[in-house]
């Protein structure tokens, strides 16, 4: 395990994209990516806490601000604007993205203030190119990482609160349906996931400090320990493929011994799914 970067205030989201790892760090209200090295670049500032990511296939990034209650859109020329609006769907916060072939954007919400609230039921909706908002799944125990199957025709989401991977059916207009359990994952509360290039799911558990690999049914099949909290994960694509952990210390992001959020590397045998 090598430590790629430190420093991080309250790293999640990341994404391989291009060849370079892309990750927000909530705590600092900047996307970064590392490139070779290591040495962090920012991509774009957004004073939002979350703030997740995803890429569109012309290679735009998008990024929902949970402040703005918005997803917004970087431009070719650095430039951000407003992608799609999310406040008539839920005034709670907004968390994770993962965007299709088509360009269509699932985005969820928790629904309720964490940690100040009792928890409620949260729910995803596609954003699609026009930025029209439509609603295509609820009731959710704290959804967090999503990610689509490499035919695009397979959700999976993280319900932390209710210790499983959950799948729907994704149809041609992007609508879900076919809600079942993908793997239960009991005693760890999945958070960001990635999928990898034979089918399996590797989720990050922040409370047990690892990131699992998994099969649907539940069977695990690799396990990676960390010192600190394991808040999201992601392939590299190729040869010689790496997993990616985004982790630090649970509690005040900006602690006494300053920020604790790093990303490691890990040697792994299958690589993540090719993207655009």
């Amino acid at each position: 395990m090598d430590v790629v970067v430190e420093g991080i205030v309250f790293g999640e989201s990341p994404r391989w994209h291009d060849g370079r790892l892309w990750l927000s760090d909530w705590g600092a209200g900047r996307v970064l990516s590392l490139g070779p090295g290591g040495a962090p670049v920012v991509e774009a500032e957004v004073a939002s806490f979350p703030m997740c990511i995803d890429v569109l296939p012309d290679g735009r990034l998008l990024v929902v601000s949970s402040a703005g209650r918005e997803v917004l859109r970087r431009e070719d020329d650095g430039t951000l604007v407003r992608h799609a609006d999310l406040a008539p769907s839920s005034t709670k916060p907004w968390n994770e993205v993962t965007v299709d072939a088509r360009g269509r954007a699932y985005v969820n919400g928790i629904g309720f203030d964490f940690p100040d609230e009792e928890p409620g039921p949260g729910l995803i909706v596609l954003v699609h190119p026009d930025g029209r908002v439509v609603p295509v799944a609820d009731d959710l125990a704290f959804p967090n990482g999503m990610a689509l199957t490499d035919d695009g025709r397979t959700l999976v989401v993280a319900e932390s609160y209710a210790e499983q991977l959950t799948a729907f059916d994704v149809a041609d207009d992007g609508t879900l349906s076919g809600r079942r359990v993908w793997a239960a994952t009991p005693g760890d509360h999945p958070d960001g996931i990635c999928p990898d290039a034979a089918g399996a799911v590797w989720y990050a558990d922040v409370g047990n400090r690892r990131c699992v690999r998994v099969r649907e049914g539940g069977e695990v099949l690799a396990v990676v320990d960390l010192d600190r909290g394991a808040f999201a994960c992601a392939l590299s694509t190729g040869s010689d493929p790496v997993l990616y952990v985004v982790a630090q210390d649970w509690g005040d992001p900006a602690g006494a011994g300053g920020p604790s959020g790093r990303v490691v590397a890990v040697p792994v045998e299958t690589p993540g799914l090719a993207r655009w």
